[in-house]
């Protein structure tokens, strides 16, 4: 698409600032809160990763698109991020392995992007003021209807998401003949979590986000799985989430949490999450475990975290990673049974595989328990 022919777009953030861009071709206005994520590769994963619902995504790498896109390498079953700005977008791409171009990808799901941005100085802006609502246009809305609509933007603190992107029914996934069996809490799950307890000899049971405690037992699991997910983790309290995830903790399976399943854990427990000032997101977030003494470098995606000061304090829950940019919880476990989790993703869809052992800890810990 010649570059003088795509209609201008802008970008308003709820403070007021605005930016100018280009149109990618598709017509519209999105919202929600604009994040940015670091990553230079896997923008199908994160595009496609449940835990940005509602989120705006700015790519902070220089080309978006040029690879294209392939259908076996997505995490839910379509894009959940409320809309993309970029600094390049590519029509073409050249890789032999892609179905199509992101530009035809996005049309089938009516992806507003923006390009052509200043995203160095967006990025800055955002590290500088912290994560906050924004709005992108391509129609030609002006400036100051955007800033009115934005206004009745809700903030994502306090917001409850996991409703919007559970699946609404039960589910299995993987060989109904593996040796363990798992029930996972679907919060906002990733497909590559599945893949990855299914190549470790697990049939795996998914259930909505608003499951009972006696519907997770009802398939007779040998260990509990609590998923990534977007909004705001104390939000989930109102629904009752945080007492089921009690719940299991009490039976004594093994149960391994990420992201927003390890806020729930500690939320169960009495362990808060407070709001981060920009979030972490990005495939290079590096951390200590504290157990091996080894780092790890990780994939992101978070704007809560678990209130450190109280999980130095508690008496049954303890450290287990730690984030090594600003020192904030990257990993716990419960002193007296086989519970643990993280805030980061092992699964590395997209990023590295430093974490994968993760999965084979959960496994052994299922081991164990059915030994017993």
């Amino acid at each position: 698409m010649e570059y003088n022919k795509r209609e201008q777009a802008v970008l308003v953030l709820n403070d007021g600032t605005v930016f100018y861009g280009r149109s990618v071709g598709i017509r519209g206005t999105a919202y929600g809160e604009i994040c940015f994520n670091t990553g230079m590769t896997g923008y199908q994963e994160v595009f496609t990763d449940p835990s940005y619902f509602g989120q705006i995504m700015l790519s902070t790498t220089a080309h978006i698109g040029n690879y294209g896109v392939n259908e076996e390498e997505v995490d839910s079953d379509g894009i959940k991020i409320a809309g993309l700005v970029c600094k390049n977008f590519s029509f073409y791409h050249s890789r032999p392995k892609s179905s199509s171009n992101l530009l035809e990808y996005f049309e089938k799901q009516n992806l507003i992007a923006i390009s052509d941005v200043d995203t160095r100085a967006l990025t800055a802006y955002i590290r500088d003021n912290g994560a906050m609502n924004a709005i992108i246009s391509t129609d030609g809305t002006s400036v100051e209807d955007l800033k009115e609509k934005l206004e009745t933007v809700p903030s994502m603190e306090g917001l409850e998401l996991s409703s919007k992107v559970s699946t609404k029914e039960a589910y299995y996934f993987g060989n109904e003949n593996a040796t363990y069996k798992v029930s996972a809490l679907d919060l906002g799950i990733k497909t590559n979590i599945l893949r990855c307890l299914a190549e470790r000899d697990c049939y795996v049971k998914v259930f909505p986000y608003n499951a009972s405690f006696e519907d997770l037992m009802s398939f007779n699991p040998d260990g509990i799985f609590l998923s990534n997910g977007p909004g705001d983790p104390q939000a989930l309290a109102d629904l009752g989430i945080v007492g089921v995830v009690e719940q299991v903790l009490d039976s004594g399976k093994p149960v391994f949490g990420i992201c927003l399943g390890h806020q729930l854990i500690g939320l169960s427990q009495g362990v808060h999450t407070y709001k981060m000032f920009s979030g972490h997101r990005g495939v290079n977030h590096p951390v200590m475990n504290l157990n091996s003494g080894k780092g790890e470098i990780t994939s992101q995606n978070h704007g809560f975290a678990i209130i450190k000061e109280e999980l130095d304090n508690h008496l049954t829950l303890e450290l287990s990673h730690v984030h090594l940019n600003d020192g904030t919880v990257a990993g716990m476990k419960m002193k007296n049974k086989d519970v643990f989790s993280v805030q980061y993703h092992p699964e590395s869809s997209p990023g590295p595989h430093d974490s994968r052992y993760l999965f084979d800890d959960f496994v052994a810990n299922i081991q164990k328990y059915k030994r017993a």
